[in-house]
């Protein structure tokens, strides 16, 4: 196991499950966003470090919006977090997707440059339904892209999804980049990737998203049935194994 992703999730009490794209929007339109990804950044730092105490170092990747980019002390309140919990900067990964990359270039390079400052591992999010330009690509200082799960749902009956996987996975490798294959679902998935040498695999071949709690049992080999909140991302070593 390589890390996990921090699922941003909601149970209200009268609705039920609220699913991301129903109270992100929510949030953003009301100004709220902000104060909502500065308390998903400091949870993660603290569950890593609850985690850490426990015995478990585990490497917890979120996702920052653009309007999170755009926040003036973003990277303060990173390195803020990561000091009050005791982590390493390197075992925090800041996601962000190509489409936001592009938005607006001159804010992204900015936040990535302090980001990368201060040690954090940056990766780029969705990678193959934006229109990223490689030259700017070049100089984000980012350690990873993921490939969109869209290619790899396509992976076994169509060739043209091959080939894009292919070139992308041999991209970023010649840009010093590791790839993660998101929404990995069938073994015939996981071995076509594994012929193609992607570096890491995530999706529900592995492992259902759950619940810290949860997901420390998992690693000691149990697999519990748990809410949402974390999806596991593993290394798969060989043909067999994972």
């Amino acid at each position: 196991i390589r890390g996990v992703e921090a699922l941003l999730r909601w149970t209200h009490p009268l609705r039920g499950a609220v699913p991301p794209m129903v109270f992100i929007p929510i949030a953003e339109r009301f100004g709220l966003i902000n104060e909502l990804g500065n308390w998903v950044i400091d949870e993660a730092c603290r569950q890593m470090q609850d985690w850490q105490e426990q015995g478990l170092r585990m490497r917890v990747a979120i996702n920052l919006s653009v309007h999170q980019l755009r926040q003036p002390d973003l990277v303060e309140c990173i390195d803020q977090a990561l000091r009050r919990h005791c982590v390493e900067s390197s075992q925090l990964l800041c996601e962000i997707t190509e489409s936001v990359a592009m938005e607006d270039i001159k804010t992204t390079q900015r936040a990535f440059e302090g980001l990368s400052n201060i040690g954090v591992f940056l990766s780029i999010d969705d990678f193959g339904t934006g229109y990223s330009s490689l030259s700017y690509l070049r100089q984000l200082p980012a350690r990873q892209l993921k490939i969109d799960r869209s290619f790899i749902n396509d992976l076994e009956a169509s060739g043209d999804a091959r080939a894009v996987v292919d070139g992308v996975i041999k991209l970023a490798h010649a840009l010093g980049l590791k790839v993660v294959a998101e929404g990995v679902e069938t073994e015939a998935q996981r071995d076509i990737l594994l012929t193609l040498d992607c570096d890491e695999l995530q999706g529900y071949l592995f492992a259902r998203p759950m619940s810290a709690a949860a997901l420390l049992g998992w690693t000691d080999g149990l697999k519990p049935e748990g809410s949402a909140d974390f999806s596991p991302s593993v290394f798969a070593a060989g043909p067999e194994g994972s």
